[in-house]
């Protein structure tokens, strides 16, 4: 591809080389291949169970050990809000539904009502005479724009959810509240969120009103960080016909925000023993907490288990480093063990025809990796991700989070294995981001390049296709042993619509 000298001005201070846009500009062409799916990851057969009877062996694990670890809470925070009022803007324009009038027959149950009724009472309005006289699009002027609380463009993070007979609070304020409760080590717990620019300040003033007062309520000390998605991992957009997309006068390229994928970077900047990871709209008040707190230290103890003994085999390899001759076949059969039952990867078929230094170097490789627990919850009809066996490009088989996407469904035998999934991906991990030696790892080292997504878009009225990067929990991680442990339904209540905040599980008692 051949670009202008201001086309290579352009692609040098977006922090990217030629190399990089030439490779998208391939992705575009030759698109992005299917993901070869075994089957479905069920109870059993890639998914881990937790008897009741256990839970407190691993809570007290996770608490005994996190004393010594550096904890991090780590919360992509920078999606706005505008798909989650979609219905009340089509109202805004005239077009109402059942879910719009479901909005107003409970508007007082809304966290945000008094707010809303001081923003129009502050210009003459009375919320409570205009809901009577059904003029709504007063209503959803105040609540949704500029002129009011301006909802519509304030990412999720920033609304307030759930009410308290304190005051209401905002996502960011419920996940400082749960932070406290796993991501604690001695007292100090460290949480950051992934914001968008322009909205930065308004976390930051967030976090400045309010984190003195938490503090003093859980007796605790918070560190809490921000970043933003890097201008280096947004990609180039491009025509139908794949040539590049060029907007305005001056005929610039466009480059654009690659999807959730593009934090593996953010994280990878995070230098810390363990990483949970939750979605910030995925949050409940403080009645229902309790079990979202005991799982995600009940997954961190499954990860502490499997570190452990992953440490343990990599110190026995290791420990014969000179001649691969001189390791003993019973230490390459344990590595395979572990790697089979604890770390559920399968070697490539012809594994066992390896000579002895070819085995041992696939032994070393595989269980010197990232690791993730990833909680899943029972399906129940949710769109996206799940879990399930794949086949890597080297060959193994391991387990992934896959969504629809990456999934051939015109094949028909693919498309049965996706039916047969019986659980979901919420968005619930807990990383090992560091090696048994305490180095960290290079994370986007471990990522599927070939996972990536076209998306279909348009600016100034023309149709243009964008490349989205292989996804956080998806292709990003696509190379990390990886663990799938189930979790209750209850532990996953995120916010899609604004009717969400209606349902019992986001209200008071």
């Amino acid at each position: 591809m051949q670009f202008t000298e201001q086309d290579q001005d352009q692609i040098l201070l977006q922090g990217v080389s030629l190399d990089q846009i030439d490779q998208q500009i391939k992705h575009f062409v030759e698109g992005f291949p299917y993901l070869n799916v075994i089957k479905a990851a069920t109870i059993g057969d890639g998914i881990i169970r937790i008897a009741d009877d256990q839970l407190a062996t691993h809570i007290h694990r996770f608490d005994e050990a996190a004393h010594e670890r550096d904890l991090v809470k780590f919360v992509p925070a920078s999606g706005a809000a505008t798909r989650m009022f979609k219905s009340l803007f089509s109202a805004l324009d005239g077009k109402s539904d059942k879910s719009v009038d479901e909005v107003f027959a409970r508007l007082t149950d809304f966290a945000f009502y008094d707010d809303l009724k001081a923003a129009m009472a502050a210009q003459g309005h009375d919320l409570d005479k205009a809901v009577a006289e059904n003029d709504r699009i007063t209503v959803l002027r105040f609540l949704l724009t500029e002129d009011g609380l301006d909802y519509g463009s304030l990412p999720k993070g920033l609304l307030k959810f759930h009410r308290y007979p304190d005051g209401p609070r905002t996502p960011v304020e419920e996940h400082l509240v749960e932070g406290a409760a796993y991501a604690n080590s001695d007292g100090l717990v460290k949480i950051h969120f992934t914001v968008s620019p322009e909205h930065r300040s308004r976390f930051e003033q967030l976090i400045h009103a309010q984190k003195t007062d938490y503090e003093a309520w859980l007796g605790v000390t918070f560190d809490v960080t921000f970043s933003e998605q890097k201008k280096s991992t947004d990609t180039i957009s491009v025509n139908m016909d794949n040539s590049p997309f060029r907007s305005g006068e001056s005929g610039s390229l466009l480059f654009r925000p690659a999807g959730h994928g593009a934090l593996i970077e953010n994280l990878n900047d995070i230098h810390a023993d363990i990483v949970f990871i939750k979605n910030i709209d995925n949050v409940v008040p403080d009645q229902i907490k309790e079990p979202t707190i005991t799982y995600k230290k009940v997954l961190a103890s499954v990860l502490l288990d499997a570190q452990q003994q992953i440490a343990r085999l990599q110190g026995l390899l290791e420990s014969q480093s000179g001649d691969s001759e001189a390791i003993s076949d019973g230490y390459l059969s344990e590595a395979d063990e572990l790697l089979r039952r604890t770390l559920y990867t399968l070697p490539p078929v012809g594994f066992d025809q390896l000579s002895k230094a070819e085995k041992l170097d696939y032994l070393r490789r595989k269980l010197d990796r990232p690791v993730r627990v990833c909680g899943m919850v029972k399906n129940v009809g949710e769109p996206g991700g799940g879990p399930f066996w794949a086949r890597n490009q080297d060959g193994s088989v391991s387990l992934q989070v896959v969504e629809s996407a990456q999934i051939d469904l015109t094949d028909p035998a693919q498309k049965a294995i996706f039916d047969e999934a019986t659980h979901f991906n919420p968005v619930d991990l807990v990383c090992g981001l560091k090696d048994h030696l305490g180095r960290k790892y290079d994370l986007p080292a471990y990522r599927d390049p070939l996972t990536g997504f076209i998306t279909a878009k348009s600016k100034d009225g023309k149709d243009l296709k964008a490349q989205e990067l292989p996804g956080l929990w998806n292709g990003a991680m696509a190379d990390w042993s990886t663990i799938f442990v189930e979790v209750p339904l209850i532990t996953f209540n995120p916010v899609k619509t604004v009717n969400d905040l209606l349902r019992k599980e986001h209200q008071p008692e």
